[in-house]
C-alpha cells in the first residue's frame, strides 16, 4: 500500500533541466557523466558491504538482494538501478528529469534489466515501501532537504537500509568538485553549487529529525595513485548507510 509522505515540492526545475540535457550521454564513460562512471564503482563497494553487514549475506553470494526490493531516488539514467538489479533486487527508480527515465528505460531494456522507472517528485508517485533506499549525489541538488528527508523515510520498510553519498561542504570540496573539476571539464560546468552542499553533522541532524540514524559513514576521497576510493577522509564527499531509529 502506498506511504503518504511529505509531499512539499522538492525538486527544483533548473536542476532537472540541466541534468536532462545529460541524458543522451549518460552511459557514455568518456562523455559528460565521466566522473559518475569513475565514481560508481566506489559506491557500489561501499553499497555492497553495507548490504552484507545489514542482512547478515553471503559476503561472496552473487545476488545478496534476492527478493528484496530498492528504490533508487534521482537515479538519472541508471547507473545505480541496473547493478542493483544484477545484485538480484526488485528494483525502482525515480527521476526529476524525464529524460532520465527515458534513457534509463531504452538502456536497461537493451540490456535485458526489468527495472521500473518512475518521474516526478517522490512523494506525489503514490509509491510503497522498499528494503533498500539509495540517493547518492542527490541531496545537494533539491529545493527542501528536510521535506525531501521526509519523503525518504517515508518509502523505507520497516528493517530496511538507505545509503545516501554527496558532497561535504569544505574549502577542498569548493576548490576541487566545483573550482578544478568544472573548470577542466570534469564535471559539466552548473552541475554543482557549493552553498547547497551538505556536511556530515548537518545531515545526520537532519536525518535524526525525520527518525532515521547512520550507521557506518565513509569518506571518497581522491589520491593520484588510487584515484577514487573510500577514505576516512570526508573532505570532498561521504557515504553512510542509514537506518530507522529505534
Amino acid at each position: 500500500m502506498p506511504v503518504n509522505g511529505d509531499t512539499s515540492a522538492t525538486i527544483r526545475p533548473e536542476e532537472a533541466a540541466h541534468f536532462g540535457a545529460l541524458a543522451a550521454d549518460w552511459w557514455d564513460p568518456q562523455g559528460s557523466s565521466a566522473m559518475l562512471h569513475q565514481l560508481n564503482p566506489v559506491r557500489l563497494q561501499f553499497v555492497r558491504q553495507a548490504i552484507d553487514v545489514h542482512w547478515g549475506g553471503d559476503i561472496e553470494g552473487f545476488a545478496p538482494l534476492e527478493g528484496k526490493t530498492a528504490l533508487d531516488v534521482g537515479c538519472g539514467a541508471g547507473l545505480l538501478c541496473e547493478p542493483l538489479a544484477r545484485l538480484g533486487a526488485h528494483v525502482t527508480g525515480v527521476d526529476a528529469a524525464a529524460e532520465n527515465i527515458a534513457a534509463a528505460k531504452v538502456h536497461a531494456d537493451g540490456v535485458g534489466l526489468a527495472i521500473e522507472y518512475r518521474h516526478g517528485e517522490l512523494g506525489e508517485l503514490g509509491l510503497g515501501t522498499y528494503d533498500l533506499v539509495t540517493c547518492l549525489e542527490v541531496i545537494e541538488h533539491v529545493a527542501d532537504k528536510e521535506a525531501f528527508l521526509a519523503q525518504l523515510a517515508a518509502r523505507l520498510a520497516p528493517g530496511g537500509l538507505m545509503i545516501i553519498s554527496t558532497p561535504n561542504r569544505t574549502a577542498a570540496s569548493r576548490l576541487l568538485l566545483v573550482g578544478a573539476a568544472e573548470a577542466t571539464g570534469r564535471i559539466p560546468k552548473g552541475t554543482h553549487h557549493w552553498d547547497d552542499f551538505v556536511t556530515p553533522d548537518e545531515l545526520e541532524a537532519s536525518l535524526g529529525s525525520v527518525g532515521l540514524r547512520s550507521c557506518e559513514m565513509r569518506g571518497i576521497a581522491w589520491s593520484v595513485g588510487k584515484g577514487l576510493h573510500l577514505s576516512d577522509d570526508v573532505s570532498l564527499n561521504y557515504i553512510l548507510s542509514v537506518v530507522a531509529e529505534g
